[in-house]
């Protein structure tokens, strides 16, 4: 019992070790970085300054630490109000508060506008906050 706790615990370790979001740069569509956003979600503009913060329940803060939205478990996107202001989808597309697809996040992190051209990219950063970034809230 105490030999397959032990593999149990090494398994759990590697599994978290190697599954850890680091540190994943932000790209316009000519592949400059603009940013990043840190596993901690912390969001960076290109000269590295803090400018926001998604945090693990969901919150997006701005750089002075205010709530300006929120990302729900099922993906909808709302503002500081509690309004939604859109949703991203479990197959990556991103709609607006009315429903339209404004957007997609490839599985490779590519991010198209709603005519299919890639605007950036944000390889490795979970699809809603590379939602947030792209299409509901500006950082700068």
């Amino acid at each position: 019992m105490k030999k397959l706790l032990s593999l149990l615990s090494i398994a759990l370790l590697l599994f978290v070790s190697t599954n850890t979001l680091s540190a994943q740069e932000i790209r316009n569509s000519s592949g400059s970085s603009t940013g990043k956003i840190e596993s901690d979600g912390t969001i960076r503009n290109g000269s590295g300054s803090s400018v926001g913060k998604i945090e693990s329940d969901g919150t997006i803060r701005n750089s002075s630490g205010s709530s300006i939205g929120k990302i729900d478990n099922d993906g909808t996107i709302r503002n500081g109000s509690g309004s939604s202001v859109g949703k991203i989808e479990d197959d990556g597309t991103v709609r607006n508060e009315s429903g339209s697809s404004i957007g997609k996040i490839e599985s490779d992190g590519t991010v198209r506008n709603s005519s299919g051209s890639s605007i950036g990219s944000a390889s490795g950063v979970p699809k809603a906050w590379a939602a947030v970034v792209f299409f509901f809230f500006y950082f700068n």
